[in-house]
Formats: C-alpha cells, structure tokens, sequence
C-alpha cells in the first residue's frame, strides 16, 4: 500500500471514529430535559394547589364537596339582607337580614364583613379530618344538627365569646355592647340580669335570628327579620 493510500485510509478511520464518538455522545443530551420536566410538573402541581386552597376558602367548596348535608346552607349566606330567603331548614324567612351568615356577607360599604364560611368556621386540620371522615362514612345527622358556641369554639381551644368578640371582627367587651345597645332599655338583651348569654342564644346564622328577651317579655324588641321566642320554637327542622 502506497503512503498516499495509507494516509487516505487513515483519514476515514479517523472520521468513523468521530462519527461513531459523537453518535454514542448523542443520547447524552436527551438526560438534560429531566430537570426541565420536574421543573413543569412542579409548578403546574404548585398552581393547582394554589388553586384549591383559594377555593377551599369559597362557600362554593363547602357545598360542592359535601353537598348532601351542606346544600341548604349555601343559600343562607348567598341570600340578600332586605329581602326574603329560606332558612337552612327550608323555612321561609321574611328578611334574611335576620340571618348572620347573608349580613356578614355583604360587602363592607353595606356594613358587612365580607365574610365567606371559614372566616366564622376556622378549620383545624384535626376538625377537617374528622368531620371528612364522617361525612366518608355517613357518620352524621340530616339535617346536621345545630351547634352553640362552645361547640363551635372546641377544636380552636378559644373561649366562647372570642367567636364574635375578637380583633378581626367584632373588636367589643362586653360592656361596650351593654352601652351600644343601652337604648333597648330594661329589655336591653346584653344586659345580665338573667345570667350571661352567649351570642348564639339570640344571633342564628343560617336561620332567623331570635330575640330570647321575648320567652318571658313579649313586648321586648324584635328587629326586622328576626323572630320572637314563640315564633322560633314553631319553626320546622326538616
């Protein structure tokens, strides 16, 4: 073989070995995209949650999740003050501005609070679990029966006051609602002439709230929407 053949010879070997390295070297670069995918599922998973813990805060996730024992309840807090709704028992009411979820609702320029279910019902990770459980398993009453305040207040380990008299909502003592309410008179409900009542004896927020004054005074004052003890006590559980 002549040295021109020789170096020609060569010359190919040598670029089948390059062609051969940089195939071997190719699929080297596909295991870089890995990180980009992880990346991508990542956030897409990080939205997504995002996403439900906004609506897990929304009255539409309370009635869309658990709507057998939750689905009267929406339409309590969605009613208009001033005008009539239906109770959480399928009762009428003449103004839903007796029913505390609807007021709070409404936006702050009409007095409200702007509210939405866990603003009253602060979710524990424990209370979720269990109520989760027994919603699973059918372990519960329907309709669910109404809780006072000191039930309300059990998982949160607050006293029961602290329910509605808080900062973030109403920033009173009680005897600033004593004063605020002094125009009512003898009759006046925050007054303890007959004991300490909690605020659930009389505010009721998925039904008509109730003046308990008028058990024994029947002359004592009912605001509009609202009902009178006897009144109350006829009131259909469905």
């Amino acid at each position: 073989m002549s040295e021109e053949e020789t170096k020609v010879e060569a010359a190919a070997e040598a670029a089948a070995t390059d062609d051969s390295t940089t195939e071997e070297a190719a699929p080297k670069k596909k295991g870089k995209k890995w990180p980009i995918v992880v990346g991508v599922v990542v956030v897409v998973l990080i939205a997504a949650g995002a996403g439900f813990w906004v609506w897990h805060e929304q009255p539409s996730f309370c009635n869309a999740i658990c709507h057998t024992p939750m689905d009267p309840y929406l339409p309590t807090y969605e009613a208009e003050p001033g005008q009539p709704a239906t109770d959480k028992w399928g009762n009428d009411v003449a103004d839903a501005s007796g029913m505390m979820a609807a007021v709070h609702r409404v936006s702050k320029d009409q007095g409200g609070a702007e509210a939405t279910c866990v603003s009253c019902h602060v979710p524990t990770i424990g209370e979720q679990v269990s109520e989760g459980m027994n919603w699973i398993t059918g372990n519960y009453y329907y309709p669910l029966e109404e809780r006072d305040l000191e039930q309300l207040v059990e998982a949160r380990g607050i006293e029961k006051d602290a329910f509605c008299l808080n900062e973030s909502c109403h920033n009173l003592t009680r005897d600033d609602l004593i004063q605020a309410t002094s125009n009512l008179g003898q009759y006046n409900p925050h007054t303890p002439q007959h004991g300490e009542q909690t605020c659930s004896s009389c505010h009721k927020a998925h039904r008509a709230s109730v003046n308990a004054c008028t058990q024994c005074h029947s002359e004592a004052y009912v605001p509009d929407g609202w009902l009178s003890y006897q009144q109350a006590s006829k009131l259909e559980v469905a």
